[in-house]
């Protein structure tokens, strides 16, 4: 005697196909979402390190009685020093004259600690609300500080 069974155990092909498509959509939204995250803490990142920097430039002042100069070559966006570099490869930025300096970096992300950083415009170096530290579209993304 012979039983036939009307139902066949696994899926069909459609539902494979609708369950990869919805694995795929979630996949691109979590991505999405944690490019921004990564950015914020590269930016955190870069923060820390011009706090650490800072730091160490008040040590060095300790020290010598001075700060460190920028090297001057005439060039106003080139009078400043390229020292270490951000979690994307860039360099920080550092102009000194002795009894002062500028130090700053580019963030990606808006942050609210921009409002309260120093924009300040070093004679002969760079600008921290200007084209050589800015995001574009005339916003200001350079965290600048000095002493």
């Amino acid at each position: 005697m012979k039983i036939n069974n009307k139902f066949q155990s696994g899926f069909t092909l459609t539902e494979l196909l609708v369950a990869i498509a919805i694995v795929g959509i979630l996949s691109s939204i979590v991505l999405t979402s944690m490019s921004g995250a990564r950015d914020r803490a590269k930016d955190a990142r870069r923060i820390s390190d011009i706090k650490q920097i800072q730091l160490a430039l008040e040590i060095y002042y300790d020290v010598n009685s001075s700060y460190p100069d920028a090297i001057y070559s005439g060039d106003p966006l080139a009078d400043y020093v390229k020292i270490s570099h951000d979690p994307n490869g860039d360099e920080y930025k550092y102009w000194g004259n002795g009894q002062n300096y500028h130090l700053g970096a580019v963030l990606q992300e808006t942050n609210k600690l921009l409002d309260d950083d120093d924009d300040y415009s070093s004679p002969g170096g760079f600008n921290g609300d200007s084209s050589d530290c800015a995001g574009g579209a005339g916003a200001d993304m350079c965290y600048d500080m000095t002493p």
